[in-house]
């Protein structure tokens, strides 16, 4: 009787140390996923028109130049458009006197929902 208690305790150990850390990392990475999908479903969801400056008036481009330009058919600001793949602005932009001067966006507070 003392070996089937001794074993019991042995399994309860087990279940302990190794069974529910393993069920909590599963359900974790469960929710973990399921936020990750969302904000993937989010993203690739078409921004939201912005206030975005005339870059190609600004700069003075020809008619050629603004059919071919991205910066001029995308609805985000040109500086966006052209970000580096790691995120970072471009050289060039960080310059530019259409990033310098462009209008700061204000964040809008909406009211709570109770």
């Amino acid at each position: 009787m003392d070996t089937l208690i001794s074993v019991l305790y042995i399994v309860a150990g087990f279940f302990l140390r190794l069974a529910i850390p393993i069920l909590g990392t599963a359900i974790l990475v469960f929710l973990l996923r399921r936020l990750d999908a969302r904000w993937q479903a989010e993203a690739a969801q078409q921004p939201l028109s912005t206030n975005k400056p005339d870059c190609w008036k600004i700069k003075g481009c020809a008619p050629d130049e603004v059919e071919n330009c991205p910066g001029a058919k995308s609805l985000l600001p040109c500086w966006q458009v052209y970000r580096l793949p790691n995120g970072y602005l471009n050289e060039d932009c960080i310059t530019c006197k259409v990033f310098i001067e462009a209008p700061v966006p204000t964040l809008t507070i909406e009211r709570r929902r109770l």
